[in-house]
């Protein structure tokens, strides 16, 4: 599989794929291909994961796009403006995203839901509590939202961030909710009630605006 990201703010990730080559999406993620490409819609790691997906606001199916008789093409569009980022993933190398930020993968790569250890993330964590894994072996396409910016985390370093605002993350970055400190800040302060703490080792990826955020202020603009 070769490909290419183009665009600016609304990029693209187009795939040239090879005879018997895959690309497992999400449903409504493909946005043009060439007539080679065979799609089958299945779910996807068996009932089970199928289940995961739908407790985490997926859709339980996914869909399956095979490259027949010769070379074929497959692109995938971002649905909001921010960026298609392209992680290779291979045993050992398992990230941890936002359950919105899969695209699409190679055949190779395996999809599972992410719950947080830390029972206080499932209850006050708002995105940060359902998240999707990563693993097997392949490309990965994430869409994130905003701008994206990256950090390494030595061991028992801490970035404090809002909730929503983690794109990924890898496997090894813990994560946990804190309660934002002091009465007034936490009244006044217009910055909700709790924070999302991430501890090293491991890379982050943190991006600017996400959806629902944006969402929320298009929402308080409309009273």
């Amino acid at each position: 599989m070769r490909y290419t990201i183009e665009g600016d703010n609304l990029p693209v990730v187009i795939c040239t794929l090879s005879d018997g080559e895959q690309m497992l999406t999400e449903k409504g993620a493909m946005s043009w291909m060439t007539p080679n490409m065979e799609m089958k819609t299945s779910m996807e790691g068996g009932l089970g994961k199928a289940f995961g997906r739908a407790f985490s606001g997926e859709s339980m199916f996914m869909n399956t796009y095979t490259c027949r008789g010769g070379e074929g093409l497959i692109a995938f569009a971002s649905s909001f403006p921010g960026r298609i980022m392209a992680v290779p993933i291979a045993p050992g190398s398992e990230i941890i995203v936002q359950k919105t930020a899969f695209l699409a993968a190679e055949a190779g790569v395996q999809l599972s839901t992410h719950f947080s250890r830390k029972v206080g993330a499932g209850f006050f964590g708002g995105e940060g509590f359902i998240m999707q894994r990563l693993s097997g072996q392949g490309m990965a396409f994430l869409e994130l939202d905003g701008h994206v910016v990256e950090y390494d985390l030595a061991p028992g370093q801490s970035l404090m961030i809002d909730s929503g605002h983690l794109a990924a993350m890898t496997a090894g970055v813990q994560m946990s909710v804190e309660t934002v400190k002091g009465v007034k800040n936490m009244v006044f302060g217009g910055e909700g009630l709790f924070n999302t703490r991430l501890t090293g080792p491991g890379h982050i990826w943190v991006q600017t605006m996400p959806f629902s955020k944006l969402a929320g202020l298009l929402a308080v603009g409309k009273q």
